[in-house]
């Protein structure tokens, strides 16, 4: 972890990053992209297949149904950081061999040892609203008690020292856009996903207040 230096130098040295067992079957780390200047951040799981092999974040599926949904609830992309808690691709390979890799959930000694890099990502951008994208970026984010059906929508202090809280983003909970694209009612799940990132979009206009 370097000691000084901006998103290019952390950026840097998470590519050599070996803190957990994950580094050995990705293609490479996928650090967050975006400006240092953005007033949002977005934080998924981890990277998925594409994201490994282009080594970019949210370039996938799930990634275009992200950017659709948030500039529908008025939020610019191209002015978000977007990162995710991991930042290896974890997978497994279908029963009895073949070469596609399919997405597994991180453990949480796998998202408490990437905690580090997306601390300071929180710390180099210093945004006003940060939105958890489902519930391995809730519970990085807010704490293990996290629910996305119980927090989302909501807009919730980011946990930190009292002497910070002046200077802290806050966060908005709400489903990884993969669960949209996996669910059974895919069009009221986008709707979901929308209205809760329109709690984001109005928080950073000013016209949002706590609670849901």
């Amino acid at each position: 972890m370097p000691s000084r230096g901006g998103l290019a130098a952390h950026r840097r040295a998470a590519a050599d990053c070996r803190g957990c067992p994950l580094h050995e079957d990705a293609t490479q780390t996928v650090f967050g992209a975006g400006p240092e200047s953005a007033r949002i951040l977005l934080v998924g799981e981890q990277p998925g297949d594409q994201e490994d092999r282009q080594g970019e974040p949210f370039v996938g599926p799930a990634g275009r149904l992200l950017r659709r949904a948030a500039e529908e609830a008025g939020i610019d992309m191209d002015e978000a950081y977007v990162t995710n808690a991991v930042k290896h691709f974890k997978f497994v390979r279908p029963p009895g061999g073949g070469k596609r890799r399919i997405h597994k959930a991180p453990e949480l000694r796998e998202v408490t040892a990437c905690h580090p890099w997306l601390r300071a990502e929180l710390r180099l951008v210093h945004p006003e609203i940060v939105v958890a994208l489902g519930a391995t970026a809730g519970k990085a984010l807010l704490g293990s008690s996290f629910r996305v059906t119980k927090d989302r929508g909501a807009l919730l202090p980011l946990p930190g020292d009292d002497e910070e809280q002046d200077g802290r983003p806050h966060v908005v909970a709400t489903l990884h856009p993969s669960a949209v694209l996996r669910a059974d009612d895919r069009e009221g799940a986008y709707a979901g996903l929308v209205a809760d990132l329109r709690v984001a979009a109005e928080a950073l206009d000013g016209g949002g207040g706590e609670g849901s």
